[in-house]
């Protein structure tokens, strides 16, 4: 008998190529992890999967996902893994766990916890350290199975307190000496294969101590540094997150170290309620950046950046009232019949709160923001559903729908709170920043924040919301959206070889039943290392997910193939 053709057959599917082309329906042939035929009638594989009415498009590339401690316990990588990513970028916005020091690791995973909200029991349990030095690190994760590819940045704050130690961290000025150690460390990075460096210059970045991400401060002369040492090396990016109100007048250093460096500069994008059209300017600089083939590139997010008040989780809007306060300390099992109370109820919800900060008191003050998320994720709500609004009808005060709201499901209920990108209520200056050609989609913070943010399922959601389910707007054809997935990403970090259907690319690939994608509520899980918590969102509707050629999920569950692997470097495209 002759031996079949290809290892594996996507049969009869409709093709969604990653390139903007138009779907098309073919068979998709698969032999030694590459895409090596694509076709309507193929021959057999020794594996098929029948895709009849489904969508195949590539696997999805994440390039903003802060996996750095996960990846040492979690082969899955999940909930990434869930919604059809591939391939995931980390060590963004400055923080991660290399190089380290011996007696720095406590204060690392301290400074983890406070920027991006990871429980720190959980990355104490679960990270075996068994690198000091950032290839080291590569090489630890490196040397671990596991379900998707990883690809990793170096970070600003690790590498500053590495060099300059308690100096770095206190944000002092760095020496010659300093910027030359700095700078070697990177380019040793970059040639062990990170794809980049990445720092933070935003005041919300603040570890367990109070203190900034070190870096946030630094001068030109140690930004250029590093951007030349990534260029020295072989790498991609120099990946800035900074205060968004204040991106104008970060740019013209972006400018010229894109214009000096040899690498791209690439920094976050997001409408904000303090300048709700200073992104408009900010595209204009872009505009200027695409006329000059100057390679800066602003990463926008797929949906609103939304926190979840519930009262498992982070951010509890009542902490700063002084009834509540005492209760806030109490395990959620011990709350929850104090909460019931409707005298605790009506106590708080009239009181006057401290003050958090400026910051903080916007966040908890602003109930014309805030939604009940429901069962049905509703992403872009009408403001007559906003707290405010339902109070004004029902005679009451916002702060006491909000509690309602909270206390729904047995006290699990959400609240969304749309941080960035929802000034004007409606997704429409979203639409306009994800179509421009400057931007890539990025910010869903995968492994991060994770009793207050839940957007790793914007791949999921930006197929159904933008393609299929918008009512308050115009869509976004499907063909583009899957190229915002896939190849527009993968080809920001230098990852020529995957994110397009075509012959020669790396096989990794989704099967999509379109009509049956749907998202669930997020919800609060406890399966971190030590109990730790975060909000996951699980989704249906991507039946199959291919790595390398090998099925890693079907039907909603891991298939036990761990074909993944650390990606070291830029990759080329097939010939």
């Amino acid at each position: 008998m002759e031996a079949p053709s290809f290892d594996l057959v996507i049969r009869g599917g409709t093709v969604v190529d990653g390139t903007g082309a138009a779907r098309r329906r073919a068979d998709v042939g698969i032999r030694d992890a590459k895409i090596v035929a694509i076709d309507p009638d193929l021959p057999p594989g020794r594996e098929e999967i029948d895709a009849t009415g489904k969508l195949v498009t590539p696997g999805f590339v994440d390039v903003h996902t802060h996996y750095d401690a996960q990846v040492t316990w979690d082969p899955q990588v999940t909930p990434s893994s869930w919604h059809g990513v591939t391939t995931v970028v980390m060590g963004n916005c400055g923080v991660g766990f290399a190089p380290a020091a011996p007696d720095q690791r406590k204060w690392l995973i301290s400074l983890m916890e406070g920027v991006e909200d990871i429980p720190g029991a959980a990355m104490t349990e679960g990270m075996i350290w068994a690198w000091e030095s950032f290839p080291e690190y590569l090489d630890a994760i490196d040397s671990k199975p596991r379900a998707i590819d990883i690809c990793a940045q170096v970070p600003h704050g690790a590498l500053r307190a590495y060099v300059m130690g308690r100096r770095g961290a206190k944000h002092e000025a760095a020496t010659d000496e300093d910027l030359a150690a700095m700078a070697k460390i990177v380019r040793e990075g970059t040639e062990a294969g990170a794809l980049g460096f990445s720092t933070s210059r935003t005041p919300i970045h603040k570890g367990m101590d109070g203190e900034y991400v070190p870096g946030t401060f630094a001068d030109e002369r140690e930004l250029f540094a590093m951007g030349r040492a990534v260029a020295d090396g072989g790498g991609v990016m120099f990946q800035m997150t900074g205060n968004h109100v204040d991106m104008v007048e970060e740019y013209p250093w972006m400018r010229r170290l894109a214009q000096e460096a040899g690498c791209s500069v690439s920094f976050n994008l997001l409408q904000t309620d303090q300048k709700p059209d200073l992104w408009k300017q900010m595209l204009g600089l872009l505009d200027e950046a695409e006329r000059d083939d100057l390679p800066i590139w602003a990463q926008v997010a797929g949906r609103p950046n939304g926190i979840l008040m519930t009262w498992a989780g982070t951010a509890v809007p009542f902490m700063p009232y002084p009834t509540y306060m005492p209760l806030h300390g109490l395990p959620f099992a011990e709350r929850l019949p104090r909460l019931r109370d409707q005298a605790t109820r009506d106590r708080v919800v009239n009181e006057k709160p401290f003050s958090f900060g400026e910051f903080e008191d916007y966040i908890i003050s602003s109930f014309h923001k805030m939604y009940r998320l429901g069962e049905v994720p509703n992403y872009e709500p009408d403001p007559e559903q906003s707290a405010t609004a339902v109070a004004a009808r029902k005679g009451d005060v916002a702060p006491g729908v909000v509690w309602d709201w909270m206390m729904e499901n047995d006290g699990r209920g959400i609240v969304y709170f749309p941080i960035f990108n929802y000034a004007h209520n409606n997704l429409d200056a979203l639409r306009t920043l994800l179509q421009h050609p400057r931007t890539r989609l990025g910010l869903g913070d995968g492994g991060a924040h994770c009793g207050a943010i839940c957007d790793a399922s914007i791949q999921t959601f930006m197929l159904t919301h933008w393609v299929r389910d918008r009512t308050r707007g115009d869509k976004l054809p499907l063909e583009f959206i899957v190229k915002t997935l896939s190849s527009d990403t993968a080809s920001f970090y230098g990852l020529d070889d995957r994110g397009r259907i075509a012959i020669g690319y790396k096989a990794d690939l989704n099967v999509i039943d379109f009509d049956a994608m749907k998202l669930h509520a997020p919800e609060m899980i406890y399966d971190l290392p030590a109990d730790g918590r975060r909000f996951v969102q699980r989704a249906e509707g991507i039946t199959h997910t291919i790595v390398s050629g090998q099925i890693i999920r079907q039907a909603n569950e891991p298939t036990g193939k761990l074909p993944g692997r650390l990606v070291r470097g830029p990759q080329s495209a097939p010939a």
